[in-house]
């Protein structure tokens, strides 16, 4: 999966061919058929095993500590981690339009996000550490703001800010907190 990865990100999916993905893996083209079926399923494969859901729903069920500032600072650092970790595929499904199937089916992900925010958000305004709002338009408006910065870093360094990234993320955690804490 790697070596498609990695040649569709540097020429498109449509400019690799099958042949060039199983001599960069070792494999015979055969095996790569028998594995996947076709260069579509290799990469549904692909993002199903690289993207973040599952990795998230992890961080919501075993590491969050109810402290707002906390929780969303370790959200949105792991956010970043996997999305920089995979940035290749996110190149590959955003680099063509013949692809739109697969965006579509990708979005299971960002779902999965929004209702373990959305659940989160709900559960904090139960306990009192929330303020009476949206927990849902909270959320979103979190992920939006994180995938916007992602975006922005997608292709190169953002040349907008000099601040470091990892400042301006403290900054709109810290924004978050206080305008979300009663």
């Amino acid at each position: 999966m790697l070596a498609a990865i990695d040649r569709m990100a540097e020429r498109g999916y449509k400019g690799v061919s099958t042949k060039e993905i199983a001599a960069a893996a070792g494999v015979s083209e055969m095996t790569l058929f028998r594995q996947f079926g076709s260069k579509m399923n290799l990469l549904e494969k692909a993002i199903e095993r690289y993207h973040y859901a599952a990795e998230m729903t992890q961080v919501f069920e075993e590491r969050l500590t109810w402290n707002l500032r906390e929780d969303l600072l370790l959200i949105g650092r792991m956010y970043h981690e996997t999305m920089d970790r995979n940035r290749k595929l996110f190149l590959i499904v955003l680099g063509d339009n013949e692809l739109a199937g697969l965006r579509e089916q990708a979005q299971k992900h960002p779902r999965k996000l929004l209702e373990l925010l959305t659940g989160y958000f709900t559960e904090m305004r139960s306990r009192g550490k929330l303020i009476e709002t949206d927990a849902e338009a909270q959320a979103i408006a979190f992920m939006w703001l994180h995938y916007g910065a992602f975006l922005s870093r997608l292709f190169a360094p953002s040349s907008i800010t000099s601040l470091p990234f990892s400042e301006v993320m403290e900054s709109s955690v810290e924004l978050f907190a206080r305008g979300l804490t009663p």
